[in-house]
């Protein structure tokens, strides 16, 4: 059994496939699969194309009114409002229009008064759930994914992977990672997890048997101020960034658990190493000081190969 490697681009970000396949031929179709299937979840759920499933929901949001959605749709909505309930409405997936007042890329800090003005438009609470229909009572809230389809169509890639017969690999779509079984051998993944000081220096080291790996941090997009960093992980209640943990990484049985987990912990601020004690997944983080903390430090090898504990909105949405 041989190991098969893609590097690619997907949802606006590096990507890369590894899989160990008894043949060139069996590894590229199952390769062709995975990619075939993080295209049309990219087509869907992009707010960056027109003719998105996205877009046409925003579409209607932006005049008021509804929309019924289809299953896969309606199971995504239905883990983000789990996620904002057990988050008391931080994981909330109408704030991406924050983005309307940030510009990363700039270097200046908004105005403040844009920003309040956005805030009265945030709020998962204003929208009416009812599947499969969505229904905007008012115009100008529209929803964003981002926090969730990316995680959702690594565990979607392993799922793949395993109806065509592939038992060792891994998928790591822009860091979220998701890993099928050991390597054939029986050795186990190493993954990195990020400084969130020094790119391309990892402050930590871990091996998974399988399993699922994300961070959540303010270093990816962030404008520095008079030393002071202002990340992308924004707080839907104030409109500012976060200013208490830099990164966390979490490890679940599913990707978008992870990746869900760590967002909620960075924005819960000094709540967020509490929140994530008492999620009881193994995790990590460093705040804005520079401290680390977390289970994973403690945890032996043979222990992250498997999540016995999982997030409570875990729901089967593959």
């Amino acid at each position: 059994m041989k190991l098969y490697h893609r590097a690619f681009k997907a949802m606006g970000t590096p990507c890369d496939i590894q899989v160990y396949a008894k043949t060139q031929d069996k590894a590229e179709q199952v390769i062709g699969l995975i990619i075939a299937d993080l295209q049309r979840l990219e087509a869907r759920y992009s707010r960056y194309r027109s003719d998105s499933f996205l877009s046409a929901i925003n579409r209607v949001a932006m005049t008021g009114g509804h929309i019924t959605v289809d299953k896969e749709t309606t199971e995504l909505l239905n883990y983000a409002a789990t996620c904002y309930a057990q988050s008391d409405g931080l994981f909330d997936i109408t704030s991406g229009i924050l983005r309307q007042a940030w510009d990363f890329k700039s270097g200046k800090l908004p105005n403040e008064e844009q920003v309040q003005a956005l805030l009265g438009k945030i709020g998962w609470e204003k929208l009416h759930w009812k599947p499969p229909v969505l229904e905007f009572p008012f115009p100008g809230i529209e929803i964003d994914f981002g926090g969730i389809v990316k995680e959702y169509a690594a565990d979607r890639a392993v799922s793949l992977g395993l109806q065509a017969g592939i038992c060792h690999g891994l998928v790591n779509l822009g860091g979220d990672i998701k890993i099928v079984g050991p390597r054939p051998d029986g050795d186990l993944w190493r993954i990195g997890i990020r400084h969130p000081d020094h790119k391309g220096v990892a402050i930590e080291m871990l091996q998974l048997y399988e399993g699922a790996i994300a961070s959540s941090g303010d270093y990816e997009r962030c404008i520095v101020l008079e030393d002071i960093r202002y990340g992308h992980v924004l707080n839907p209640k104030t409109g500012w960034p976060v200013r208490h943990l830099a990164s966390v990484t979490v490890v679940s049985d599913w990707c978008v658990v992870a990746g869900s987990a760590s967002t909620i912990a960075m924005l819960k601020e000094t709540e967020g190493q509490v929140w994530l004690q008492n999620l009881d997944l193994p995790h990590f983080w460093v705040d804005i000081q520079g401290k680390t903390g977390g289970s994973l430090g403690r945890l032996s090898v043979e222990s992250l190969s498997t999540t016995e504990t999982q997030y409570s909105v875990a729901a089967a949405i593959l």
